[in-house]
């Protein structure tokens, strides 16, 4: 719809800022940037108004020098063709189209690929391999339950619409929305969202497992030897346990505090367990609160691409998996990576000091939108289009359900899909003999 001042307006426009993905926000764009957009919410809106500002029309730069965009695919293409263990890691600002694409070139170049969960949400997924998930759309969620409990995480603050979409919301089993659930905070210290919930319990830090595991005992009858777990009293663990057996239909979300430390998956699969467990006397859901960006839909792509979620080694012409030697903090710790491509440079300030002092020393190719800059030297740089506001695309939200996502702006710059596919059409000819730049990295 557009109207005299010449603006734009879209509706049901999905946003990527969160896990959650909302698709009912209205964009507003006059003169190719976003004016203004509803339903407020304090990520987005950050977000949203990176793109009030006019494009930068840089494709690319070698070493800091700006160059055209076929002269750095061209080097992108020989740096990784002279490569003998190449590394693609990131995947959570791209997109389904970009993740394929990762795919692809790394088969073609018998690479390694690894997703920013390896830095987060790995021990969980480990732990989904090992216990299993009792799982639901997050739809259902807001439709069926009147129990809902974070743990470890602080949706308030990280993901700003969770509580609003489905706590407050109304549902067909649950009516009259807030007034109709209880909702309970657990965590190591009193947070935001605990300030709204209808129960705080507080337990020590690094106590999950035990007050997990002391919560199985208690719905199964059982009686606890000692006055407190994990700085619980036990009367507040056996109410608690009652509330969990007496909920029509209960769900856990949970952060990836949860999942952190040596034993992050043992945890993480005593909460699984534990949701399991409470499905002999009602409906109980457990599911994660995913970080910004499209990391739910890295994991599904690369399941259905190589059968494996992240950490895998393409090197002998088939795909492995194992995580730790497979993941890109051990492998650059340890020096085992020649040239790192970085499809979004997220969370590269979580690698180890020694995974960052080898990227200095090995050519890194980093594919990222204008306006996110990095501490680290890059050899080759691609300023991106920007998937739900340059493109369309497809993410998944945080319950693995796919949202489609639209184009509201144009931009002449590629998305990291057609550069990937470019440098893979490249790496497949003859050996370029294009001249280089003087003082740029063979």
């Amino acid at each position: 719809m557009t109207d005299s001042l010449g603006e734009h307006v879209y509706n049901n426009i999905a946003c990527t800022r969160c896990g959650c993905v909302c698709d009912d926000l209205q964009v507003t764009v006059q003169n190719n940037r976003i004016q203004r957009f509803s339903p407020g919410c304090t990520l987005a809106e950050s977000w949203f108004a990176s793109f009030r500002q006019p494009q930068n029309s840089i494709s690319a730069r070698l070493l800091n020098q700006v160059v055209s965009r076929e002269l750095a695919l061209q080097h992108t293409a020989d740096l990784l063709r002279q490569a003998r263990a190449p590394l693609f890691f990131g995947l959570s600002r791209s997109s389904t189209d970009g993740q394929r694409a990762v795919c692809e070139l790394a088969d073609a170049l018998g690479a390694m690929i690894d997703t920013t969960a390896s830095l987060g949400h790995g021990p969980s997924i480990v732990a989904f391999q090992s216990a299993g998930e009792s799982t639901s759309t997050l739809g259902e969620v807001r439709h069926r339950s009147d129990l809902v409990i974070y743990w470890g995480c602080d949706p308030v603050i990280s993901h700003p619409r969770h509580v609003e979409r489905l706590v407050d919301a109304a549902g067909e089993a649950v009516p009259e929305g807030r007034r109709g659930r209880r909702l309970i905070v657990i965590d190591t210290a009193k947070t935001a969202t605990a300030e709204i919930a209808d129960q705080f319990i507080q337990i020590e830090p690094g106590r999950d497992f035990e007050v997990l595991w002391a919560l199985r005992l208690l719905i199964r009858g059982q009686t606890l030897q000692t006055a407190s777990v994990g700085g619980v009293p036990t009367e507040v663990l056996q109410d608690f346990a009652e509330q969990l057996k007496a909920s029509h239909y209960g769900a856990v979300f949970f952060g990836v505090q949860l999942a952190s430390g040596p034993t992050g998956h043992g945890t993480v699969e005593a909460l699984l367990r534990l949701g399991t467990e409470l499905n002999r006397w009602t409906r109980f859901v457990v599911r994660r609160m995913r970080v910004p960006g499209d990391v739910t839909g890295a994991d599904s792509v690369l399941c259905w691409q190589t059968g494996y979620p992240f950490s895998i080694n393409l090197n002998r012409g088939y795909p492995r998996y194992n995580p730790g030697e497979y993941s890109a903090e051990g492998l650059l710790a340890r020096g085992e990576v020649d040239c790192l491509v970085l499809v979004g440079g997220e969370r590269v300030d979580k690698f180890s000091d020694a995974a960052r002092n080898w990227m200095r020393q090995i050519p890194v190719i980093l594919l990222d939108p204008e306006g996110v800059e990095w501490d680290f030297p890059v050899a080759v740089r691609f300023y991106t289009a920007v998937y739900g506001i340059h493109r369309r695309a497809t993410a998944y939200r945080m319950d693995e359900v796919p949202i489609p996502l639209r184009q509201i702006l144009t931009s002449e710059l590629w998305s990291d899909d057609e550069v990937l596919r470019a440098v893979l059409e490249r790496v497949q000819k003859e050996e370029s003999h294009t001249p280089l730049p003087s003082g740029t990295p063979a």
